[in-house]
């Protein structure tokens, strides 16, 4: 039988993350040091809420946008970490993950022919995206000179009469590149003069190794043209409870929440129960587990020094970019070779766009102990590369 399918979504590719981790999958004894997902459990007293919601039967449907008390605390955790004020029943949705809202953000402000501005190496949805909403992806290939952050020039290089959305994604992933104060100003005058959006996924905020975390939302002028993104997943160890946010002008939040009313209800109930326990008396759990990654931080670049592999030091996230050009192997070549001989799995930095051949993405949210066999395995590969 001949299926009629759509052209649009045959021509996506898979993504580079998962197709190289389907080979993972059928081999046994790895050290994966692939995944983007904390090593930590959720903690204790964030689960107890979820156990409790169970046990008394709270399992039903909740307001499309989401519980008013999760609402409400989003609002109270951003005023009180970077003191933007949102409306929490008119500004605030709450979403199954961080994935969904931005999928959510370029369908509400998307028209066919709309152009979003997307910085590469990034996270593998952004184009994807994009393209189902019927917009043009245009790729900013960002600069390891440069420590991955985007230029002001090279935003205004990229803007065009039917640019609608510039995508920023910091703290990044893969590269752990940040976005401080001073850079985001530069990036605001532009997007002000040239009058479009920005949707700013800051799943990462939480993980930010150099000074605090500054959202573009903060910049004068900003709030009532960002879609600010953000979730439970990376700083509370909540991967598998699916549940994000969005947060911007009521306009957009609107239409956005009318996708999610027909498309999927709500999230989660008892996640967001949940939630509303992370956001309250989670702060001490993001630095304990902060803390940690830093170290694993701070272990890998050392290693990556005394191997002689170029790495720019990443502030953000939990993911270290490394250069293996010298090697003269592209980096899926790399990966698969490293993978093969010495049974630890990385990504090839080419999963995250073009501009991410030469590199590979490490992540370091795993224990210490595996990171440190995975350090000796790197060493010995390369030692035989040299050979």
């Amino acid at each position: 039988m001949t299926y009629n399918l759509s052209e649009k979504v045959l021509n996506i590719k898979p993504s580079g993350i998962r197709k190289f981790f389907d080979l993972v999958a059928e081999r046994k004894g790895v050290i994966s040091l692939g995944v983007g997902e904390p090593d930590f459990n959720t903690p204790w007293h964030i689960r107890d809420e979820g156990i409790y919601a169970f046990e008394k039967g709270r399992t039903f449907y909740t307001s499309n946008s989401g519980l008013k008390e999760l609402r409400i605390e989003i609002c109270n955790y951003l005023h009180r970490k970077f003191h933007l004020t949102y409306e929490a029943l008119t500004e605030t949705l709450v979403t199954v993950g961080g994935s969904e809202a931005i999928d959510l953000a370029f369908r509400a402000l998307i028209n066919e022919g709309d152009e979003v501005i997307i910085p590469e190496p990034c996270y593998v949805s952004y184009k994807p995206c994009a393209i189902l909403a019927n917009a043009k992806p245009v790729v900013i290939d960002l600069k390891a000179e440069n420590d991955f952050r985007l230029k002001a020039s090279e935003l205004r290089n990229a803007i065009t009469d039917k640019t609608k959305i510039l995508v920023l994604a910091f703290p990044n992933n893969p590269t752990g590149a940040i976005m401080e104060r001073k850079d985001l100003e530069e990036i605001a005058k532009v997007v002000i003069e040239k009058n479009i959006y920005v949707v700013s996924d800051e799943i990462y905020a939480e993980l930010t190794y150099k000074g605090k975390h500054t959202s573009i939302a903060e910049i004068n002028g900003m709030k009532d043209r960002t879609i600010l993104i953000n979730g439970f997943s990376k700083a509370y160890a909540m991967t598998g409870w699916r549940l994000g946010y969005a947060c911007g002008p009521k306009e957009i939040i609107q239409q956005m929440t009318k996708i999610h009313q027909f498309a999927i209800m709500c999230a989660p109930t008892v996640s967001q129960y949940a939630a509303v326990e992370a956001l309250k008396n989670g702060d001490s759990d993001i630095e304990m587990m902060k803390e940690a990654y830093n170290q694993r931080r701070r272990f890998l670049l050392n290693s990556f020094k005394e191997m002689d592999i170029p790495c720019f030091e990443p502030y953000g996230a939990f993911y270290v970019f490394p250069c293996i050009k010298k090697y003269g192997m592209t980096s899926e070549e790399f990966a698969m070779k490293f993978l093969e001989e010495e049974n630890v799995a990385v990504v090839p930095g080419t999963a995250f766009g073009d501009s991410g051949e030469g590199f590979l993405r490490i992540s370091y949210a795993y224990s210490i102990d595996n990171l440190k066999v995975a350090m000796e395995k790197l060493k010995s590969f390369i030692a035989k590369l040299k050979q």
